[in-house]
């Protein structure tokens, strides 16, 4: 496996697969990778015949109160895990890389990115838009691969890509694989590794609870009670605050107060035990609904 952290040295590696008329896949993460980050890297190596990673703490995605700082960086473990996996080259830029001195551009991509995430965290998808959009360029793979436990920023993505008409990759070759998950259900996430033990166990109520509520809707409950009762039993749980537990339209992240009527997504955002957990899962219109 390659590794650089010049812009130079990573367009040489890349112009070499080219070169010999190879296909890349990439799959950017910010490091501290877990076994959801490898199922990607497993995907794009079933995909292409060759695979990049990128390890990047983006600092323009952390608002001023956020973990920026305490976010763990463990670059050595993270190599020997992608190199174990067949990873042929991991691009891992610092700060002054990504954004050199007099760095002024900055996308914002709207509607998608309104609520949600976005609204409880100013800023920080106009920081995952732009370091995306510089990674494909920099990278210019066939295609990338992103986890869908992050929906909201995989449909960010997905329209930053299309409305500048990204090709390398296109729009349609922005591959969202299944949230891979811990065996009593919670998504997998860098930080799950904040979470004391008492904690950890307890996280594990809110992909139970969300199961519990997709199921009453998909049997046709209106859908504010069952949110209703869905936040109260996040917190009952021991979470100590919910940004929000939402129901939204799969594609255009509108959110639904009312009936179902096309795919949907149930989005949450609770903290506990100081950390911020997210987790999303499918909802499909009650049997016999006619979108």
């Amino acid at each position: 496996m390659q590794t650089v952290n010049r812009l130079d040295l990573l367009r040489n590696s890349v112009a070499a697969f080219r070169a010999n008329g190879e296909t890349l896949g990439l799959v950017p993460t910010m490091g501290a990778l877990h076994e959801g980050h490898l199922t990607l890297v497993r995907e794009a190596k079933s995909r292409a015949d060759r695979v990049a990673v990128s390890i990047f703490v983006n600092p323009t995605q952390f608002g001023p109160n956020e973990d920026l700082d305490a976010y763990p960086r463990q670059l050595a473990e993270d190599s020997a895990l992608l190199q174990a996996e067949g990873v042929d080259l991991l691009w891992a830029p610092d700060a002054a890389t990504m954004y050199p001195v007099g760095y002024a551009t900055s996308i914002s991509v709207a509607g998608v990115s309104d609520n949600f995430c976005g609204a409880s965290r100013p800023g920080h998808f106009d920081g995952v838009a732009t370091v995306v959009c510089k990674l494909f360029n920099q990278v210019r793979p066939d295609f990338a691969c992103f986890g869908e436990k992050d929906w909201q920023q995989l449909a960010v993505i997905r329209r930053m890509a299309r409305d500048l008409d990204l090709v390398a990759p296109y729009a349609d070759q922005i591959i969202g694989i299944a949230t891979v998950r811990e065996s009593d259900g919670l998504a997998m996430s860098s930080r799950n590794r904040y979470l004391s033990p008492a904690s950890r166990k307890a996280a594990a109520a809110l992909p139970h609870a969300m199961r519990e509520a997709i199921t009453e809707i998909e049997n046709g409950a209106e859908p504010g009670p069952v949110l209703a009762l869905l936040h109260q039993a996040i917190l009952d749980a021991g979470f100590t605050s919910i940004d929000y537990a939402a129901l939204a339209d799969a594609d255009t992240l509108e959110p639904i107060d009312s009936r179902v009527y096309a795919p949907a997504r149930l989005l949450v955002a609770a903290r506990i035990d100081g950390t911020r957990l997210i987790d999303n899962m499918p909802v499909c219109p009650p049997a016999g609904t006619n979108g």
